[in-house]
């Protein structure tokens, strides 16, 4: 589904990813952790665009993305979340959701003279799709909430639905799990797996809680010093020396 290949980049003197390779494969739930400083976020910048390898490819269902903008990366159907919500705090959590679907007709002020019933059921479709994803994110009484006041795993549950509203191939997450009460943080696994298994959804998932990771993801990659060090499933990578060594006795940068 998604791979990138030999893919490097600097910021001045510091070296952040460094001929990083690395396969994602369809319909997986597949971690990546590693120490502060690994080039993880880094990675996920160069993936969707929000910067440009120096050296590499990145590949999204064999089709080369590295060097599309992020909203020309978001129309391939990869969504990407961030570390820290970004969700419109003075709207509603419905309203959140009805922005994301791409190409709407009302988007072209000239369609609210020449189409204004093709608007009017669009809106529709989107409004019981939003609808439909709120409830599956058990998010549904709270939706006509500022998604503001909405508390920190919450918002990550509507961060997911969001990416729901945009029906990706691929979804990239950003720490899930920052921040999450253990109750919300259970949600927010069944749901990552129902849609995994149920519906095929691909994940790529960079965390640092090493219980979520080792019981949602597999396989796991694990970063250090820029480039990949290992991979494999969960046991293979607790017991693996240089995970533990890159842990407790590595480099942060």
């Amino acid at each position: 589904m998604l791979e990138a290949v030999r893919v490097s980049k600097s910021f001045g003197g510091l070296q952040a990813v460094h001929e990083c390779s690395l396969r994602v494969e369809r319909g997986t739930i597949t971690g990546l952790i590693g120490p502060n400083g690994a080039g993880k976020t880094t990675l996920f910048n160069l993936i969707t665009g929000f910067h440009h390898p120096d050296r590499g490819e990145i590949r999204l269902e064999g089709e080369r993305i590295d060097g599309l903008p992020p909203h020309q990366v978001f129309q391939k159907g990869l969504f990407r979340t961030f570390q820290i919500t970004r969700e419109f705090s003075r709207m509603t959590v419905l309203e959140n959701l009805m922005l994301i679907p791409p190409y709407q007709c009302g988007e072209k002020v000239w369609n609210t003279w020449i189409r204004p019933f093709r608007i009017r059921g669009q809106e529709r479709e989107i409004k019981e799709r939003a609808l439909e994803v709120l409830e599956f994110v058990e998010l549904i009484d709270l939706k006509d909430e500022y998604a503001g006041a909405l508390s920190g795993g919450q918002k990550k549950l509507l961060e997911l639905a969001k990416s729901l509203m945009a029906r990706p191939k691929i979804v990239l997450l950003d720490e899930p799990g920052a921040g999450v009460n253990p109750t919300l943080m259970q949600k927010l696994t069944e749901r990552i797996r129902d849609l995994c298994e149920k519906q095929g959804l691909t994940f790529f998932i960079i965390e640092h809680d090493m219980d979520l990771v080792m019981n949602l993801c597999n396989p796991i990659i694990v970063m250090n010093e820029g480039k990949k060090l290992m991979e494999g499933p969960p046991e293979a990578v607790k017991s693996d020396r240089r995970v533990l060594e890159a842990y407790l006795g590595g480099v942060s940068t």
